[in-house]
């Protein structure tokens, strides 16, 4: 599939949504300096092209309840393709997983989990490293407090990388 090429239009629409999604037509078009249609078309477009796969919202979950996120370090006994795509959509199906990452070296998966106290994260661990053949080994890190939280780097950023 060929690479989708952004204009400095298109950079500053994409800082902005990374920002705030929750933003009308209108607003977004004036902070991007742009006529509301074309900042309509251009949203649609990069839409259309699955650069922008979805909108969400971003919870703070200690505004209403104490709750905990557990990085999960999991590494398979064997690591065949079929073996790693059988993990990911099993970890990944399980709404307490919030992210999910192949990774290497190192651990096979990190994943990141929110749950509401440690019981639930034991019937967590029990449900989907216990009771898994092939997991070898998992050691999870449990976060003291959340110092950042970005849905993504810079748009910037990311094209400064993909051209050098």
């Amino acid at each position: 599939m060929p690479r989708l090429e952004l204009d400095e239009l298109d950079r500053r629409i994409l800082a902005i949504l990374q920002t705030d999604s929750s933003l009308s037509n209108i607003d977004l078009a004036q902070r991007a300096l742009a006529s509301a249609p074309t900042c309509l078309r251009r949203v649609r477009r990069l839409k259309e092209a699955g650069l922008i796969e979805r909108e969400v919202a971003i919870l703070d979950f200690s505004k209403i309840a104490s709750t905990v996120t557990a990085v999960v370090e999991v590494s398979l006994d064997r690591q065949a393709a079929e073996d790693y795509d059988a993990f990911e959509r099993h970890v990944c199906a399980d709404r307490a997983v919030t992210q999910c990452y192949r990774v290497s070296p190192g651990p096979d998966f990190i994943v990141i989990v929110e749950l509401p106290d440690m019981r639930a994260y034991d019937e967590f661990a029990r449900r989907l490293f216990t009771q898994s053949s092939n997991v070898r080994n998992v050691r999870t890190f449990f976060s003291m407090r959340r110092a950042k939280f970005e849905s993504g780097p810079p748009i910037d950023t990311m094209l400064e990388k993909a051209a050098g």
